[in-house]
């Protein structure tokens, strides 16, 4: 309920805060509330300007200095197409930010509207709105402090709803709250920790976890200014785990669609802004806007004037009003006139005629009270028939390898299906399990295949990676207890692409609550809305609020990279590869390279110790025999900076003790980790094995 200090509540009468008076609330969301304020006295900072007041529940100290540091990222910039803020305060206690009115919309009301209404930007307003941006841009990125160093700020938020347009055509960037500093020789302003920004907007490094400078922001405009162009998402995906995948997979599927429709330099440009290496896109903000000016036609004045005719008719919220209320209209007509002409095509029914039962969908029919929540298992080979099955154990069940594709279900109630023919089900099955992998390796021979007592785990996965191998490797044990223990690993052109385990702690719900992104708690009550999301826990999570979605990809990525890293830890058992066999269907491609197992998997072969894997400290680090390749990119691939620093330090002949003190010496780059010494003992261990150096001890 609003407190009757607030605008809203108080019949259009202004409210007294501090030396300001808030006249109305403009929006509400995230941590702040936002309002338009006048001076009680006079006319500074000016006659109409903007109050952001954090909404109750912050520690104190913590809320005035996110807003104090916005206040000041804003001030060292200064740019007519940025918002400018006047400076930060506090009222009675509370912490208040005051910045410039922008009297219009955001783009992505402009956006949404113009969704609505089946209506796109003319490209010609398109270029204007995203070549104004990146002049924000560049006052953003080369902003200094008051000593004079760049500050190398990332605006990390660059989205529609921090566009703001005037009525009268102005465009202006705004919203520093999550912006980080980058540049280490700055002076350090308050940090920011942590991944910010909406998903639909974050770069693929961004996504990856991996470093990331001022490109990211130039990757966020290039969305925007596709949006504008197709009136649709650039990137595709029915939730946000999907646009998550879309966007690191560079699937832009659908502006290539709207290809034909687009100038041919302005869809390059496109193409270029949205590469998912950075070093493949613009460089700079001043080059992104000269390639957009080239473009532009010239009359400016015929730009402003159509977008502030836009942002006039967007900003009419009865306008809107009206089109839903004539849609709605229009909806309800439509299905009288259908209740009408099929009333009168049909022979009157007796009043006495029992009601007719209607047929429900299939997965929603009525079953007794009793039957709710679980479900049938029939299993194939014997028979038997398991009762009482509740809906997130049938899911770990069929996750696991324990019921397979051939086996039935009655779910919830339903009659028997074989589970491949579950939808919910089936992407669940570990892909050996299906009818079609299962025929195929029943009279297939291996292209591959070796004892874990001759040949460890992480000689396996580098010859995986070596050979750029595309197929399906099975590592198979039994454990103590003589129960079968296995998992599938699926490659493609030697990069981790998917990987099923038998293992129930290695589900997905389990290594969240380890690592303590979940608690126990929440888990058990996503696992019993399973069924309203398909059976997908990720986004059931992602729904619930529990789970930030990028968190969840991170983990599912994470999650795979560990289930291959464990078996590092598997002494006996057999590896068996099939060249050229893929999984039937995967729902989330981990696109993974195989040295990042490789260095997770050193560390639980040595139980956290590898420098014990390594030969003496005086021992000389010398190039391996596969070492010439490592001047190929492709060879390097995704692997991390510590095991490519290993192979730099091999041609200089240094002792292995020197060589491990260099790397933890080396001052990280802004936004990366600091090498630890355990982490360069992994990498040269790794960096062995692939053959990138050898060692030889000293004389």
């Amino acid at each position: 309920m609003m407190s009757p200090e607030h605008p809203d509540s108080t019949a259009g009468h202004p409210v007294p805060f501090g030396p300001f008076l808030l006249e109305r609330r403009l929006a509400v969301g995230g941590s702040a509330e936002v309002y338009l304020a006048r001076p009680r006295i006079g006319s500074r900072p000016a006659e109409h300007f903007v109050v952001k007041r954090l909404i109750h529940g912050l520690e104190l100290d913590t809320a005035f200095e996110m807003l104090n540091r916005e206040a000041e990222l804003h001030q060292t910039v200064r740019h007519p197409n940025v918002v400018q803020v006047f400076g930060a305060g506090q009222v009675d206690g509370e912490p208040y930010l005051a910045m410039e009115y922008v009297q219009g919309c955001d783009l992505y009301r402009l956006l949404r509207r113009l969704e609505a209404e089946e209506r796109t930007f003319a490209p010609e307003v398109a270029i204007h709105v995203a070549r104004t941006v990146a002049d924000a841009l560049v006052a953003v990125h080369s902003a200094r402090d008051e000593t004079g160093h760049v500050l190398g700020l990332v605006h990390r938020d660059v989205t529609p709803s921090n566009v703001y347009l005037s009525l009268d055509g102005d465009i202006k960037l705004g919203d520093f709250g999550i912006a980080r500093v980058t540049e280490p020789r700055a002076r350090p302003l308050q940090p920011t920790i942590g991944l910010k920004g909406k998903f639909g907007y974050l770069s693929p490094e961004q996504i990856a976890g991996e470093s990331f400078d001022h490109r990211a922001d130039l990757f966020a405009l290039t969305v925007i200014l596709g949006e504008m162009l197709i009136g649709e998402r650039i990137f595709p995906g029915s939730g946000q785990l999907a646009v998550l995948l879309a966007i690191r997979d560079g699937n832009i599927e659908p502006l290539q669609r709207k290809e034909k429709t687009l100038p041919p330099e302005l869809y390059r440009i496109c193409l270029r802004g949205l590469a998912r290496d950075p070093a493949a896109r613009f460089q700079s903000a001043a080059e992104f806007s000269e390639a957009l000016r080239a473009l532009e036609q010239p009359n400016p004045d015929e730009r402003r004037g159509m977008l502030a005719r836009w942002v006039v008719w967007a900003s009419d919220s009865r306008q809107l009003v009206q089109k839903l209320q004539g849609q709605i209209r229009d909806s309800v007509e439509r299905m009288r006139a259908v209740r009408i002409a099929s009333a009168s095509s049909e022979p009157p029914v007796a009043a006495t005629l029992p009601p007719v039962s209607m047929p429900q969908p299939q997965g929603f029919q009525t079953v007794p009270v009793a039957d709710r929540g679980s479900s049938r298992v029939r299993f194939a080979a014997t028979g038997k028939v398991v009762e009482n099955v509740g809906f997130p154990l049938l899911i770990e069940m069929v996750a696991t390898g324990e019921v397979r594709g051939d086996d039935e279900v009655a779910l919830l109630g339903e009659d028997f299906r074989r589970v491949r023919d579950v939808e919910t089900l089936e992407r669940h099955l570990m892909p050996s399990t299906t009818a079609m992998t299962a025929r195929l390796f029943e009279v297939g021979v291996p292209d591959y295949q070796t004892s874990l007592t001759d040949e460890s785990m992480l000689t396996v996965l580098a010859r995986l990676r070596i050979l750029e191998e595309t197929g399906a490797l099975f590592v198979e044990r039994r454990d103590k207890a003589g129960q079968p223990r296995r998992k599938e690993i699926y490659v493609k052109d030697g990069r981790l692409l998917h990987v099923a385990s038998s293992e129930r702690d290695e589900l997905l719900g389990e290594y969240l609550v380890r690592r303590g992104s979940l608690s126990r708690t929440e888990l058990d009550a996503a696992l019993a809305r399973l069924t309203g999301e398909g059976g997908r826990l990720g986004d059931t999570l992602v729904s619930m609020g529990l789970v930030d979605a990028v968190d969840v990809f991170r983990a599912i990525r994470d999650q795979g990279r560990d289930r291959v890293a464990a078996l590092c830890n598997w002494s006996t058992g057999v590896a068996t590869f099939y060249r050229g066999t893929a999984p039937l269907r995967v729902g989330f491609p981990l696109d993974l390279d195989l040295a990042s197992p490789m260095m997770a998997g050193v560390f639980m072969v040595s139980s956290g110790q590898p420098r014990a894997l390594l030969p003496a400290g005086d021992s000389l680090v010398l190039p391996g025999p596969r070492a010439p390749a490592m001047a190929s990119r492709r060879e390097r691939g995704a692997a991390p900076l510590s095991l490519v620093s290993v192979q730099r330090l091999a041609t200089e002949g240094l002792r292995l003790d020197d060589c491990l003190q260099r790397i933890t010496a080396v001052r990280p780059a802004q936004g990366m980790r600091q090498i630890t010494e355990k982490e360069a003992a992994a990498a040269f261990h790794v960096a062995h094995v692939l053959g990138w150096v050898s060692f030889e001890a000293a004389e």
